[in-house]
C-alpha cells in the first residue's frame, strides 16, 4: 500500500491538514465509491462539483480528500488543497499506478474523424510484426490480447492509468489510444508521457460541448502545446488545420499527404469496392480498404510505425493484411447481389468521406441508398448539414433515428429535413423506425446497389429516453438480405 507522500511526489500542493504518511487504498473521484482508507478527489466537472460530495466521501471512510479549496470541513481526515483536481488526478494517479507511461511507447491519436480506424490498426499492425500492445478506442480496450468493453472513447484518468499499469504488467511494449477532444479539455490525459501524437483533421462536431469551432480546435491543439520533445508530432499536411496544431509544440515536426508536399506521401493507384492499390513512399501495397479518407488512414499508420523505428519492408507487407475496423465501412453482401455499408459516420464531413468513397468506385449504374439519422442531445447545428451532405451524394435518402436519447425522434429528422432543398425532397423519406427504415432501403434496393447504413457503426445498441435496447444495424441488414 502506497502512503499518501509517495502519490503526491513531485507535485505541487498545500497539505492543509492531517499527514502525509497516511497509507491509502484507492483513489475516487465519485463518492460512491469511496471506502475506508481511499483518497477522494473533489473534482469541479462541466455538470457537477465534486467539492458537494465531501460530506459523503468522508461518511464512506475517506482518509484523504484532495480538494481546490483549503475552507473544508474534514474532521480527522487529512486535507490536501492543489491547483486544477482534474489534471492533479491524473498525476496523482500515475504516481499510484507507477507511472505506467514511461514504460510504454505511448502514440496518442486525436481529430474529428479517424480516430478509432489509427489507433486500431496500429494496435493490429504491431501485433503482427511482433510486439505486445494495448489499446484505448471507442470500440474496445486491449490489454495484450485481453479484451474489455469500453466506456469512453478516452476513459477517466484513473481508468487510463490502471490500463496502462496492467499493459506494463502484461508485458506490452506499446499503447495506441484516442485523444478526444473531451479528454483534452478535462485533462483526463494528464500524466501521461507520450511518445507521439497524430492528428487527422478537424471539422464540425461537438459544438454542443465547446460552443465553438475555435473553442473545439483549441482543445486539440493542447495536446500537441503539450507533447515533450522527445516525442514526434504528425499532422495531415492536406488538412488546413495540420499546421495549426504544430504551431507551438516542442515535439519533433512529421507530416503525412496525398496532394501537398510532406515527409510520407501517399498516391490511390487502383480503388475497388473490396480495396485499394496504393504507392506509399514509392513503394506499391494492395489494401483491403476502400476511400480516400481510408488512405490518408493507412498512411498516418504506415508513417507512425515508420517514427517508431520500424522498417518499411517489415510494415507495408503487415499493412496489406490488415482488414477494416468494426462499423468502418464494413461491407455486407445479399445473396441476390446487393451491398450494404456499416459505418460510424455521425459528422457531416465523415459522412460525406463516406459517400464520396462510395462514389469513388461506383461504375455509373449502381443506385446509392442513404439511411442516416443524428443523436439527441448533441450538436443540432449539423443535424440539417448532414442530411444535406446525405442527398448531394445519394440517390435516394431515409431519414431516420440514430440514438434519440431524451429527445423526440421525430424533432431531430425535422431538423435534419430542414438542409433538404425543396427541388431534392422527391428522393428523401423519413421513417422514425431504425430498423424499417433499413427494411426499405433494402427492398428498394436493386443486385449491384449500395445501401449506407450510417451513424451508428459498431454500437450494438439504440438509446430511447435514456433507455438502451440492443440494436446493432449489421445484425439487422443480415437478418434482411437473408430474407430476401
Amino acid at each position: 500500500m502506497k502512503t499518501l507522500n509517495e502519490i503526491l511526489s513531485g507535485l505541487n500542493y498545500e497539505l492543509v491538514s492531517g499527514d502525509l504518511s497516511v497509507p491509502v487504498g484507492q483513489i475516487h473521484f465519485d463518492s460512491r465509491k469511496v471506502a475506508r482508507g481511499d483518497v477522494f478527489v473533489a473534482v469541479s466537472g462541466t455538470h457537477v462539483d465534486g467539492h458537494a460530495y465531501i460530506p459523503k466521501a468522508l461518511e464512506n471512510g475517506a482518509s484523504v480528500i484532495v480538494a481546490e479549496k483549503s475552507d473544508v470541513e474534514v474532521g480527522a481526515s487529512t486535507l490536501v488543497r492543489m491547483d486544477h483536481t482534474a489534471k492533479a488526478m491524473g498525476l496523482l494517479a500515475a504516481n499510484y499506478y507507477g507511472n505506467p507511461s514511461a514504460n510504454l511507447k505511448v502514440v496518442g491519436v486525436t481529430g474529428t474523424n479517424g480516430k478509432t480506424t489509427i489507433a486500431t490498426l496500429l494496435y493490429r499492425l504491431f501485433k503482427k510484426v511482433g510486439y505486445k500492445a494495448g489499446l484505448i478506442s471507442t470500440i474496445k480496450y486491449y490489454v495484450g490480447d485481453e479484451e474489455f468493453p469500453a466506456t469512453h472513447t478516452t476513459p477517466d484518468a484513473l481508468q487510463i492509468q490502471s490500463l496502462m499499469a496492467d499493459m506494463v504488467d502484461a508485458g506490452c511494449q506499446y499503447c495506441f489510444m484516442e485523444v478526444s477532444s473531451h479528454a483534452i479539455d478535462q485533462d483526463r490525459i494528464a500524466g501521461i508521457e507520450f511518445d507521439g501524437g497524430i492528428f487527422t483533421n478537424l471539422t464540425h462536431d461537438h459544438l454542443d460541448y465547446h460552443k465553438t469551432f475555435a473553442e473545439y480546435l483549441k482543445a486539440k491543439k493542447k495536446f500537441f502545446d503539450n507533447l515533450p520533445a522527445t516525442a514526434f508530432a504528425l499532422t495531415n499536411g492536406d488538412e488546413k488545420n495540420g499546421r495549426v496544431m504544430l504551431q507551438n509544440t516542442k515535439a519533433v515536426q512529421k507530416t503525412y499527404a496525398l496532394k501537398s508536399l510532406a515527409d510520407f506521401k501517399c498516391k490511390v493507384l487502383e480503388k475497388h469496392l473490396d480495396g485499394m492499390l496504393l504507392d506509399v513512399d514509392g513503394t506499391e501495397v494492395w489494401t483491403h480498404f476502400s476511400g480516400i479518407f481510408n488512405a490518408y488512414n493507412l498512411l498516418s499508420v504506415y508513417a507512425t510505425a515508420l517514427l517508431l523505428g520500424e522498417k518499411a519492408d517489415d510494415v507495408l507487407p503487415a499493412m496489406s493484411e490488415l482488414r477494416p475496423v468494426a462499423g468502418r465501412f464494413e461491407i455486407l453482401r445479399s445473396p441476390d447481389g446487393k451491398y450494404a455499408i456499416v459505418d460510424y459516420a455521425h459528422t457531416p464531413d465523415a459522412l460525406k468521406n463516406v459517400l464520396s468513397g462510395i462514389s469513388e468506385i461506383r461504375t455509373g449504374n449502381e443506385q446509392v441508398i442513404t439511411v442516416v439519422g443524428a443523436g439527441g442531445d448533441r450538436d443540432k447545428t449539423k443535424r440539417p448539414v448532414m442530411a444535406k451532405e446525405a442527398v448531394l451524394q445519394s440517390d435516394r435518402v431515409i431519414l431516420t433515428s440514430d440514438n434519440p436519447r431524451t429527445e423526440v425522434p421525430e424533432q431531430i429528422i425535422a431538423d435534419m429535413e430542414v438542409g433538404v432543398e425543396a427541388h431534392q425532397r422527391k428522393k428523401v423519406l423519413s421513417i422514425v423506425n431504425r430498423k424499417e427504415a433499413i427494411r426499405t432501403a433494402c427492398m428498394l434496393a436493386q443486385p449491384g446497389d449500395i445501401i449506407l447504413v450510417a451513424g451508428k457503426g459498431h454500437e450494438d445498441y439504440q438509446e430511447i429516453n435514456g433507455v438502451k435496447y440492443h440494436f446493432d444495424d449489421k445484425e439487422v441488414i443480415s437478418e434482411i438480405f437473408n430474407a430476401i
